[in-house]
Parts: C-alpha cells; structure tokens; sequence
C-alpha cells in the first residue's frame, strides 16, 4: 500500500525504497525460520556426537562451535576446558546440558546461526580430519605461519603480529587486550582492506610481469578467497574481499570501479548470505559506517581545515581518515560499550603510517619462514622495530585516556546523529560545486 500511494505521488524512488524494505523484512523472517529449523536436546543431560567448526583457544580455556550430527542437527557454542586439545574437524562426543543463550547474548549467537550453548561438558575426542579438507589445509598454513612468528619475534610482537596480518587474538593478554581497548586501537587487529591490499600489491609484484593478465586476476582472486576462509571470514575482511574483487574485475574488463556501487555490491551480497549480520554484527555496521566515513566525510574534513597535501609520513591524510571514520563510528560505540576514547584519534596518527609496513613485512617475514629461517630472521630485526614503535604507543595512550561516556544513549538519538552528519556532508558538498 505504501509503494502504491508513493507511486500515485509520482515518487518513484520512495516505492522502490520501500518495495526493497519491505522484501528486505519477508526475506529476513523466511530465513531466520529456516534457520532455526534444528533438533537440540535442550535442557537436560544428553549426550550426542558433533564436528568442530570453530576455535578459539586461550592458556586456560577453549570455545567452540560444534555441528551436531544425527539424530540431531544445529549448532552449539561451548566453553569448554582446555584439554582435551581440540582441533578444527575433529569428531567428538560430548555429554552435558544444553541450554539455550541468555536474552542478552541471544542475539550475537544467532547472527552465526548457533542457537544452543553449554558450559564445560565432558568432551572425548572419537576421530580427526572430519572437517573440510580446504579449510583444514587453510588453517594448518595459517598455524604454521604464526609458528614462523613465534620462531623469530619475542612473544607479545608476534602475538601482536598474528593479530595484525590474520587477525589471530588468542595469544593476546588479557592486559594487552585491555590496553588496545583503552587506547582505540582494537581495530588494527580487525581485518580490513589494509590486509586485502597488501596481498594484491605483493602478488601483482611477484606475479604480475611474468603472468598474462588474465590469469594474475584469477590467481589474485583466488588467494583473496582462500585468504577470507582461512582467518574466519569475519565481516571487515569479506567486505574488504568483495570491494577488492570487484575493483580487480573491473580493471580485468576494463570498466571504471566504482567506490559506491562496490560498497552497495557487498553489503547486498553479504546481507543476502546472513540478513542477521545487518541487525546483529557489530563488524558489520562498523566497517561499512567506517568506510563511508573515510569515503564521503574525509574530503569534507580536508576541505575545512585546508588540507591539500598527506604531509610527512601523510599524517595529515590519516588525521582527516582517522576523524572522519570516528565521526562515523562513534554512535555505535557509545550504544554498544558505553564509551568513546577521545586520545584514539591521536593514537590512531601516531600508527596508521606504519600498519601496511608492518603488515606487509609481517606477511613476507612469515613466507621466508618456510624457506630461510636466516631471511626470515633479518627482516625480523627490521619488523621488530616498527612493532616496538606500535607496541609502545598503544601503552602510552592506555594511560592517557581521554573518553566519552554514556550509560545509555537512545537509538532515536543515534539516527538523529547520522540525519545530522548526512546533511552536513550533503550540504558541504553542494556549497562546493556552487563555488
């Protein structure tokens, strides 16, 4: 009815926005109800065979993911102890209760469609190599990469190191932890574009003059993939693979890439995939708000302040990305954790120069790993540099921390913000083309 009465307005857009509204929510109800089609023995003591599918392990404790097999069917996150030591794929038996999430965690569990939890079963592992041979073959080079890490940075920069290039926490204190948070630095461990693009630069330079193009494409967008499977697929890095792959296909064909229609273009696949992620990810909603951010108020930011040239070591270029994606983001912090840190922005200019660095000789160190552990070990005491750098300013800004706080932040409020910022950028941008 809505479409059909903005359609006698003649207002063709608004029917189509909300025809797309509307089939966003049929589409949305349909497959949460398929997805929620599972057999679990909720609420007493059974016991019942799975596969790991997913791991995170810590000194004391791991938590998984585990797809039930028949009679039953879904998904469950346990807490579980730290032995026996579990691995991707392995078939295990588990005996315990299982209980459905709390009200409050419900919703971050249904985003990756697991819908049961239980806490510290007794697990006996029944067999190995039950899982995905690509996967597994993925996540035994990415064990052995960080294994080549470990040989040659001391213990928190290759932790720090694993973090940056693949995303990998578990080996993070709980005091490091704390300071990335205290500091605004968290998101350099989440995987991005940084990542995606310093696979395409070191591909294309090693690949790229003794390959014809068509193939160097294919190849490229291959590792990019088989990249996303093995760090997790988290949503800042599928986002960044998509937007990536478009921008190769498009030089491929020879079209002009489009830095709107790529966003629209992922955050559609994406949706498609798991419409739950627009609700319920986190990840998500930072990643594409931080890039619209960087992308429509990054220039508008140069423009007040007269900014023009990056400046020495473009710190004036990342000063204008880091505020705007700030700018960007700031709400969803507030609404989810309750605080906002204010000395991130200076944090964030101090190390932003040096991450594709670091990255980049991170990804290159832990390659000549296999081959030369000498190689490997010189450009280390290069890295080791850059990563002291790194480590060093995330603990001064741990404890200057200037923050906003709000207990609780209305989401009317949070929409009222973006109209805000929208029409500030719309308005910034129509007063400079009448100029």
């Amino acid at each position: 009815m809505i479409s059909f009465y903005f359609i006698f307005l003649k207002k063709y857009w608004l029917a189509a926005l909300a025809l797309f509204i509307i089939a966003g929510a049929f589409y949305y109800q349909v497959a949460d109800r398929f997805q929620r089609n599972v057999n679990i023995p909720f609420g007493s003591q059974s016991e019942f065979t799975g596969v790991v599918g997913e791991l995170d392990q810590s000194v004391s404790a791991q938590k998984i993911v585990v797809g039930l097999q028949s009679p039953y069917s879904g998904k469950i996150s346990i807490n579980a102890k730290r032995y026996p030591d579990l691995s991707y794929g392995d078939l295990i038996k588990i005996k315990g209760v299982v209980n459905k999430p709390l009200a409050t965690s419900e919703n971050y569990y249904a985003k990756n469609n697991v819908f049961a939890v239980m806490s510290f079963p007794e697990i006996n592992i029944i067999s190995h190599g039950q899982g995905n041979f690509i996967k597994s073959k993925l996540l035994n080079f990415k064990n052995k990469l960080e294994e080549n890490f470990k040989s040659v940075l001391p213990s928190e920069k290759a932790a720090f190191l694993s973090g940056l290039t693949l995303g990998e926490r578990e080996d993070f204190s709980k005091e490091f932890k704390n300071k990335m948070s205290l500091s605004g630095t968290t998101h350099l461990v989440a995987l991005s574009g940084y990542n995606i693009s310093i696979i395409v630069v070191v591909i294309m330079a090693v690949l790229g003059g003794y390959l014809p193009a068509a193939i160097s494409f294919y190849l490229t967008a291959l590792v990019i993939v088989l990249f996303v499977l093995m760090t997790g697929a988290e949503a800042s890095v599928v986002r960044a693979a998509v937007m990536g792959i478009i921008m190769l296909l498009g030089r491929h064909i020879g079209r002009e890439y489009s830095l709107r229609n790529a966003i629209v273009v992922a955050a559609f696949l994406m949706i498609l995939f798991n419409p739950k992620i627009l609700v319920f990810d986190l990840g998500f909603q930072l990643s594409f708000a931080a890039l619209l951010g960087i992308i429509y108020l990054s220039p508008v930011i140069k423009k007040i302040f007269k900014i023009s040239q990056p400046g020495v070591l473009s710190w004036k270029e990342n000063a204008a990305t880091t505020l705007s994606a700030q700018f960007a983001v700031a709400p969803l912090l507030l609404i989810n954790f309750g605080f906002f840190s204010l000395s991130s922005f200076f944090a964030n200019i101090l190390i932003l120069p040096f991450v594709p660095l670091a990255m980049g000789l991170g990804f290159v160190m832990g390659g000549v790993g296999f081959v030369s552990y000498f190689l490997a070990k010189i450009i280390g005491l290069v890295l080791n540099i850059f990563l002291s750098y790194m480590l060093w300013i995330i603990d001064i800004f741990s404890k200057i921390t200037v923050s906003v706080g709000l207990e609780k932040i209305s989401p009317v409020a949070v929409v009222f913000y973006y109209f805000i910022l929208i029409g500030a950028v719309l308005y910034a941008n129509r007063k400079s083309e009448q100029l």
